[in-house]
């Protein structure tokens, strides 16, 4: 019995399309950029980070049982640019993994499958899996498992994907023999650092999320710093600029999970459409959404400074309308872009 390979060929055979192992620890010097990263503050309101470090720091602590982490990643490397809705002032532009299903729900459901079949092929020992949910440092054990590594921007970045993968773990109490690390190939290159538009990152390697897109539109709470509103632009969920740059895309074959197809309705959706979403219609048009956390708000508020930022004034009328909103950081909104498009027009 070779477990490792065995359990390679289950993973690919399921759909995964990396399979990597490593061993159930970090080094010393990925836990002093998370313990920096902390201190500093860059966390932004995701004191979850904060409050979990010393298990985020620790895999073991995590889970003491493990002995090895099986690290699997899924492409969703888009067919079509993904930065192209940016210019369509009155579209909005959505991150191209938020486009259909949760990847959440996808990635775990495989993860089961294979835990399940562990179990039964390796009986006696004992697993746990993760997708993204739980005090994992993801990126750095998939480093270490040979999966890629951690480009300037902090993502993940593939020989064979590009910057493009959903990663998931399986930590286990098997003792498995670890790939080989990736090295780094970013060589010389910056791009990832130049196409930021709010400039989130303070040094390569190092990620300010208090300044990113992606924090502040999905993880950030009440109103959105004025000073950083504009680069926005109509990103009102996610940011792809730093991924969709990498030279590394170029190897990337297109996704083949129809659960990753971007829905027509979520591709280049009417800012105005967006912005008339009450709770209900909401949940409607993203069940089965990573966007659906967020909620009405938080989403609405998104929607308006991409309104704010469209310079065209004949969106005026759908912020005007929220600026007596219930929510008082909708409203604040609203009234922000009312008066932007009343000084662009």
């Amino acid at each position: 019995m070779n477990p490792r390979h065995d359990i390679r060929a289950k993973a690919l055979e399921i759909g995964f399309d990396a399979v990597g192992f490593a061993r159930a620890d970090l080094a010393p010097e990925t836990r002093a950029r998370l313990m920096r990263f902390l201190a500093e503050g860059q966390h932004g309101g995701m004191g979850w980070m904060e409050s979990r470090a010393e298990q985020r720091a620790h895999p073991r602590a995590l889970w003491p049982e493990a002995a090895s982490v099986i690290c699997l990643g899924l492409t969703y490397a888009p067919d079509s640019d993904p930065l192209a809705t940016l210019s369509r002032r009155d579209r909005a532009t959505i991150s191209v993994y938020a486009r259909n299903r949760d990847y959440h729900d996808v990635v775990k459901a495989r993860l089961k499958q294979i835990g399940q079949w562990m179990a039964h092929r390796f009986r006696g020992s004992a697993l746990k899996v993760f997708v993204d949910t739980a005090p994992v440092m993801e990126k750095p054990l998939a480093q270490a498992a040979g999966l890629g590594w951690q480009g300037k921007h902090t993502n993940l970045v593939s020989r064979a994907h590009g910057s493009w993968l959903f990663l998931g773990e399986i930590f286990t109490s098997l003792d498995l023999a670890p790939d080989a690390a990736e090295a780094d190939h970013c060589g010389s290159c910056d791009a990832c650092l130049r196409a930021c538009p709010t400039d989130a990152f303070p040094a390569p390697y190092r990620l300010d999320a208090r300044r990113c897109i992606s924090y502040l539109t999905i993880e950030h709470r009440g109103p959105i710093p004025e000073a950083l509103r504009p680069a926005m632009g109509n990103r009102i969920y996610g940011c792809d600029d730093c991924l969709a740059v990498c030279p590394w895309n170029k190897f990337a074959q297109s996704h083949h999970e129809p659960a990753f197809a971007p829905r027509a309705e979520l591709t280049a959706p009417r800012l105005t459409d967006l912005a008339r979403l009450d709770d209900a219609a909401f949940r409607a048009l993203f069940a089965g959404s990573p966007i659906k956390r967020i909620g009405r708000d938080r989403f609405v508020r998104n929607v308006l400074i991409a309104i704010g930022n469209s310079g065209l004034p004949g969106l005026a009328e759908a912020a005007r309308a929220l600026t007596e909103d219930a929510d008082p950081v909708v409203a604040e909104a609203a009234r922000w872009a009312v008066l932007r498009l009343s000084v662009a027009g």
